[in-house]
């Protein structure tokens, strides 16, 4: 076999095997399927430093193959032996000057889309704050606005902005995580974090905890039902005149009894209890609300200094 067919029978295979990776089961990569403006500019970065890791990784390869092939020992082999490269100022200047060049690139993209998911533009419609505690191990959602809650499923009104406020009650760290609406953020006792999202397109998308917290952690998920501004209210009102009150009691039980529970609907719950669960725990607030709790804490604690 001549050194072109093999070189081009080679590549056939080669190319025939990055597409059954990459392309196979395509539907499961939900990570590269956005349905919102924060996935959008999240799976921009995938695309972007795909791309820019490609740029060093393909000809490295490349190259790796043809050493290999050309200077494998053979028998009338005369590939040319020249080792003295060490002194070469143009090899230094590509292989220290792509990378950094990369690197570069790539940090000025990750800042620029980072602080601008962090800090999004305020509009004159404030956004609807849906307000979520990680448990041992389920999800409780809380609808202030609505007063209203959940468990384990979460209802929002497509082309709405959604603040997610985030905690974590009476367990181990845990990570929020929408991939097709929203990136991940961590959740944590006595820590409330914020995370901007929004969903443009109706739905049920997946939700899960993305950090690992123990025997329950692989069936703590829960659905995130996009749907219609009308078909949200609708939704509300139902759950307001058909389900249960959650009481104080019920949930005392959902934080401190770990397992798995069923989705659940609740008309009304204890008011300000995500807040207060928060400064029990710490009161680390990072969301910008609740600040009369923050100076209330504040109030006791130089009290206890000044006893």
């Amino acid at each position: 076999m001549s050194k072109q067919k093999l070189l081009r029978r080679s590549g056939f295979f080669i190319m025939a095997a990055l597409a059954m990776v990459l392309l196979s089961g395509c539907e499961q990569y939900i990570v590269l399927d956005p349905k919102g403006p924060v996935a959008e500019v999240e799976y921009r970065m995938i695309v972007i430093s795909t791309i820019l890791c490609a740029i060093v990784v393909i000809p490295v390869l490349a190259i790796f193959a043809y050493v290999v092939y050309r200077f494998r020992d053979k028998p009338g082999n005369n590939a040319p032996y020249t080792p003295h490269w060490d002194e070469s100022k143009v090899l230094e200047i590509i292989w220290w000057g792509v990378p950094i060049l990369i690197i570069g690139i790539l940090g000025y993209f990750t800042a620029r889309d980072t602080f601008a998911l962090a800090n999004p533009p305020k509009t004159e419609e404030p956004p609807m704050v849906i307000q979520v505690s990680s448990m041992d191990w389920k999800w409780v959602f809380h609808y202030p606005d609505q007063n209203i809650a959940t468990v384990n499923e979460v209802h929002i009104p497509v082309g709405k902005r959604v603040e997610f406020q985030v905690t974590a009650d009476n367990a181990p760290m845990n990570s929020f995580w929408i991939p097709q609406i929203v990136g991940q953020t961590y959740t944590m006792p006595g820590m409330a974090m914020k995370l901007g999202a929004q969903a443009d397109h109706p739905g049920q998308y997946f939700g899960s905890g993305a950090n690992f917290t123990g025997k329950g952690f692989a069936h703590m998920q829960f659905k995130a039902i996009a749907e219609e501004p009308a078909k949200f209210e609708q939704w509300v009102t139902n759950v307001k005149q058909t389900k249960p009150a959650l009481t104080r009691a019920e949930y005392e039980k959902l934080y401190s009894v770990p397992g798995l529970v069923d989705k659940q609907e609740y008309s009304s719950y204890p008011k300000g209890i995500f807040e207060e669960r928060v400064m029990e725990n710490g009161g680390d607030n990072h969301t910008g609300h609740f600040e009369h709790k923050e100076a209330a804490k504040g109030e006791m604690s130089k009290e206890s200094m000044n006893k």
